[in-house]
């Protein structure tokens, strides 16, 4: 084993050289910071803060990135160690209420601002935050505070954008954009509200323009699904976020979370609750989309809970809403929940945006359903059956209030046309279509619907239907068949007194010619199912006509 050397493997020369390339390599902080790459700027960062290279403000830098990035919550915890030490800058309290508004923590984010120094950045949070808690007063106090700093115009822009109100916000972005052609992303600010207002095209041009010079970004290519969902569907969507399967060093966190998002919408609800539970109030739509995930599921009371705390921008929300409300309070009787459902869909359509639309009508016609005033009901679906004649939704409600409305023809044609499976095996759609078979004289319809039925609690109540509504339109024989029917399930007094009037009124239809006389045969099988004494009476009865009039009985 050799254990010295008289001549070194590598010269000294060749050692400093490497230091040098190694030196002239390593990026620069102000390089990266520029080109936006937040996680380079971290990594160089904590490999500085490892080295004779760590500086006094390093950790607050790391902070920087981290926020810039989207990871909220390290850059919350940074600031929330450098306020604990004796001797700190004031700047960041308002750092730390900026995390804070962000991770939606919004009580310490005002407290935290209330420490940090005035400064436009913390007026413009503590604007936000004020819309955030709903303090009106603080809100306008903050923006009589607002200057006319392209700062202050884009905060108030997003202010707006998050009320909904998406024409103000658009007017504000385009006139930034006029006055500030070198800031691209005001396309993409400008194309987010053009996509709110449904103007797709000028949308798509626009976020084209900002995706030519920033191919990588999140949210432009979340936008750009979309608008690919809007118009070619789910699949078509999906595809415009592969290329973010692979994400560079310039990613942001908090589009990972928009994304799964979006995708759960793309998908049709597929994962919804696996993705959508946590994102609640961290994505906008995500408490929406869920409660429409719980809508179509059935789930009336999940979704109700959901919209609860839902502030509306728009009309989908209060429609969403509307709806979430009227289901549950139908499903458990609420009448107050009702009531408040009525308002929501009567706001809608008498909106100046909607009063005049298929939309605004449509709500208008649910307004009145929920009121049981059927004859509005009509008149306003009536005005818009030439947009929706497939809509299977707008059929059920428009043959419900014909049918309401003693339109049983109409109503009938109408329930016809409904493909839905899931409408068709509904209590409320079987129900009334047997009732419009029935007063159409079409009870044998009727009597199908029931014998295609699995025994249940719905083939019980249709049942009952059935007896009553053929015994009121006279159509004995069939009412007659299901009072038989239900007395053998229960031996109630009230069957025997309908089975006993339709066996009755059956046997005067058949004396009269209106029904064919081998009916008798089984009417007396009927009466012989019963033990009470009225039924020989009248089975002795029916025998003696018959033997006058030359017909041949089976039954004895």
């Amino acid at each position: 084993m050799i254990l010295s050397r008289q001549k070194s493997a590598i010269s000294g020369t060749y050692l400093l050289d490497k230091e040098k390339t190694r030196k002239k390599k390593l990026p620069k902080l102000n390089d990266l910071l520029e080109e936006r790459d937040y996680l380079g700027a971290i990594t160089l960062l904590e490999f500085n803060q490892n080295s004779i290279r760590r500086q006094k403000y390093t950790k607050l830098w790391i902070a920087y990135c981290a926020f810039h990035l989207g990871d909220y919550r390290r850059a919350y915890e940074i600031y929330l160690d450098e306020c604990a030490k004796p001797e700190f800058d004031l700047k960041v309290w308002v750092n730390l209420a900026c995390c804070s508004f962000y991770l939606g923590l919004y009580k310490e984010a005002k407290d935290a601002s209330a420490k940090g120094i005035d400064c436009d950045l913390n007026y413009r949070l503590n604007f936000h935050l004020a819309h955030k808690l709903n303090d009106d007063k603080n809100l306008m106090r903050c923006h009589s505070k607002m200057s006319d700093s392209f700062e202050d115009k884009i905060s108030y822009a997003s202010f707006q954008f998050m009320r909904g109100h998406y024409r103000e916000a658009l007017a504000l972005c385009k006139n930034l954009l006029a006055l500030n052609k070198n800031y691209v992303a005001l396309n993409l600010y400008t194309a987010l509200c053009y996509y709110k207002l449904s103007y797709f095209d000028l949308s798509r041009e626009l976020l084209d323009d900002y995706l030519s010079t920033h191919p990588n970004s999140y949210v432009a290519l979340n936008l750009k699904a979309c608008l690919h969902f809007k118009q070619y569907g789910g699949k078509q969507a999906e595809a415009e976020l592969k290329p973010l399967k692979n994400p560079s060093s310039h990613c942001v966190l908090f589009g990972l979370d928009l994304i799964n998002h979006n995708k759960v919408v793309f998908r049709r609800g597929a994962g919804a609750m696996q993705i959508l539970p946590p994102l609640v109030d961290v994505v906008a739509e995500a408490r929406i989309n869920l409660a429409i995930y719980h809508f179509q599921q059935d789930e009336y009371e999940e979704a109700y809970k959901l919209c609860q705390n839902l502030t509306p921008t728009g009309s989908p929300d209060y429609i969403l809403k509307a709806a979430a409300f009227s289901a549950y309070g139908q499903e458990e009787g609420l009448v107050a929940v009702i009531k408040a459902a009525q308002q929501y869909y009567h706001l809608v359509g008498h909106s100046s945006g909607e009063c005049d639309t298929v939309v605004g009508r449509r709500c208008l016609a649910a307004h009145f359903f929920l009121l049981r005033q059927f004859e509005e009901v009509v008149l306003y679906l009536d005005t818009i059956k030439g947009y929706l004649y497939h809509d299977d939704v707008y059929n059920f409600n428009f043959a419900q209030a014909k049918a309401a409305c003693g339109n049983y023809k109409d109503a009938e044609e109408i329930f016809k046309l409904i493909q839905s499976e899931k409408i068709k095996t509904d209590f409320v759609y079987v129900s009334w279509l047997a009732r419009c078979h029935i007063v159409n004289k079409q009870p044998h319809s009727a009597w199908e619907m029931y014998l295609k039925m699995d025994t249940s609690a719905d083939s019980y109540s249709l049942l009952q239907l059935i007896a009553n509504d053929c015994y009121r339109m006279r159509c004995f024989y069939v009412a007659a068949k299901a009072f038989d029917v239900l007395e053998r399930i229960d031996p109630n007094p009230e069957y025997w007194d309908g089975k006993r009037g339709a066996c009755v009124g059956l046997f005067q239809q058949i004396v009269a010619g209106r029904e064919p006389r081998e009916t008798l045969n089984e009417l007396l099988m009927m009466l012989q199912n019963t033990s009470n004494p009225q039924s020989e009476y009248i089975g002795r009865t029916i025998g003696k006509w018959a033997k006058e009039n030359n017909v041949n009985l089976e039954v004895a």
